[in-house]
C-alpha cells in the first residue's frame, strides 16, 4: 500500500506535464509493460507477445484512455532495461516520436534480502519507481545508457568478431596440444603452415602411429583453425581498406593518431576508438569509469578500505588498457607517465601489480586528451605521419 501511495503522489507530480509513463520487462518469449496513465486510477499491466507494433497500439490506447479521463498526453516516455534485445527498439521508438530511456541494469537499487522475491511483476514495479525517480530530476535513482546509432553499433562489430574468432582459435590450437600430450607427444606446433603435413608422420614414444579416429579428429581441428585464421586475416584487410580509402573520416583520422604512438597498433587503436574515445564522455572521470578503472571504496567511520576495481564499466577497454599499460613502459621508457610509474614501484616491487592500473587509467585518459585536444602527453614518442 506504501507503495502504491509513493507512485500516485510520483504520478501527480507529473500529470501537469500530461506524461505517460511505461516501463517494459522484456524476455525471449514476452514483454510484461506496467504504464502509469495520467486520470486512470489503475496502474495498467499488460503482456504482449514480443511485437513493436502491438506495444505501439498499447501506448496510443492508453493515450485515449487518458484523454477520456480529460488528460490530454503531451509525452509520452518509456524505460526498460539494457539487455540482450540491445537497443533496436530504442531506435524504433524514438523515429515514431516517442521518449525513450535504456536505463543500466546494475544501477537500480534491489532488495538486500538473501532469498528476495523475483518476478517480472515485481522487477516492473522498482523499474517504475526508478525511472520516475529520474524523471522527477532525481538522477541517482538510476543511471541511463546512451543509445547508439546502428551505424555506431555497426562499427564495433569487426573489432569484436576479430576478438571472438581469436578465442577460436586459442581454443583450437589448446585443444589440439592437449590431445597429442595424451598420446605422449610434444613439440608439435599447429600453428605452422606444413603442420597438417607433419601430423602423417607423428609417432607416440612407443612408436606407434596416431590412431585412425584421433587423427581424424585432428585433422578437422587443422581445418576449422585455418578457416578462423583465413577469416581473421580477411577482417584485419578489410579495416585496412578502410582507413585507407576514406583516412578523413572522423574515427578513422583518431585511429591514425592513435597509431602513431610508439607501442600502440592499428588492432588496439581501432578497439580504443569505436569502444571508447569516440563517444561523447563528459570528462576524464567519466573516461576512466567507462573503462571500468576506478576503484571501489569501502568506508565507514574510521574504516577506510579499497575493494579493488569496480569492474562496471567495458571490459574490453579495461583488458586492452591493462595491456597497452605493460607495453607502454617498454616503448615509452622516457615518457613522464612511465617515470611517474617507476618512481613509485622502484622500492615497491610488490605494487606493480596494482600501480599498472592507475597506469592504465592515466593512459587512456592521456589518449583521450591526445585525440579529442590533440595535447601530446609529455614524453610520447610518435612515429612520424603517413
Amino acid at each position: 500500500m506504501q507503495k502504491l501511495n509513493d507512485l500516485s503522489r510520483s504520478l501527480t507530480a507529473l500529470e501537469p506535464n500530461g506524461t505517460l509513463i511505461a516501463v517494459i520487462e522484456m524476455s525471449l518469449s514476452s514483454w510484461l509493460v506496467a504504464g502509469i496513465v495520467p486520470g486512470v486510477e489503475r496502474q495498467p499491466l499488460k503482456k504482449l507477445e514480443v511485437d513493436e507494433s502491438a506495444l505501439l497500439n498499447l501506448l496510443n490506447r492508453w493515450r485515449e484512455e487518458a484523454k477520456k479521463a480529460g488528460h490530454q498526453i503531451e509525452r509520452i516516455a518509456v524505460a526498460f532495461e539494457a539487455g540482450r534485445d540491445g537497443f533496436w527498439l530504442a531506435r524504433w521508438l524514438r523515429a515514431r516520436n516517442i521518449e525513450v530511456h535504456v536505463i543500466h541494469a546494475s544501477s537500480v537499487a534491489v532488495s538486500r534480502e538473501h532469498r528476495r522475491a523475483k518476478t517480472d511483476r515485481l522487477d516492473t514495479e522498482l523499474l517504475k519507481r526508478a525511472f520516475l525517480g529520474w524523471l522527477r530530476g532525481e538522477r541517482n535513482h538510476c543511471k541511463m545508457v546512451a543509445i547508439p546509432t546502428i551505424k555506431d553499433e555497426d562499427a564495433k562489430r569487426p573489432n569484436r568478431e576479430r576478438e571472438s574468432l581469436v578465442g577460436e582459435q586459442n581454443r583450437i590450437t589448446n585443444r589440439m596440444k592437449a590431445t597429442l600430450i595424451r598420446l605422449g607427444i610434444r613439440g608439435f606446433n599447429p600453428k605452422l603452415k606444413k603442420a597438417a603435413e607433419r601430423l602423417e608422420g607423428l609417432r607416440t614414444p612407443e612408436g606407434e602411429p596416431i590412431l585412425p579416429n584421433t587423427l581424424a579428429e585432428l585433422r578437422r581441428d587443422m581445418v576449422r583453425r585455418r578457416l578462423v585464421s583465413d577469416q581473421i586475416r580477411q577482417i584485419e584487410d578489410a579495416r585496412l581498406d578502410r582507413l585507407e580509402h576514406a583516412p578523413g573520416d572522423g574515427p578513422h583520422a583518431m585511429v591514425h593518431l592513435l597509431a602513431r604512438v610508439m607501442g600502440v597498433g592499428i588492432e588496439t587503436a581501432d578497439m580504443l576508438v569505436h569502444e571508447v574515445l569516440s563517444r561523447n564522455l563528459r570528462d576524464r572521470r567519466a573516461v576512466a569509469r567507462y573503462a571500468g578503472l576506478t576503484g571501489s571504496p569501502d568506508e565507514s567511520g574510521t574504516k577506510r578500505r579499497e575493494k579493488g576495481l569496480a569492474r562496471s564499466g567495458n571490459a574490453r577497454v579495461r583488458r586492452g588498457m591493462i595491456q597497452l599499460a605493460w607495453r607502454f613502459l617498454m616503448f615509452q621508457k622516457e615518457s613522464a607517465l612511465a617515470q611517474w610509474f617507476r618512481a613509485r614501484t622502484e622500492n615497491a616491487r610488490g605494487t606493480r601489480k596494482t600501480m599498472i592500473v592507475a597506469l592504465a587509467r592515466k593512459l587512456l585518459i592521456a589518449l583521450w586528451r591526445l585525440v579529442r585536444e590533440g595535447i601530446v602527453p609529455e614524453g610520447i614518442v610518435l612515429r612520424p605521419a603517413q
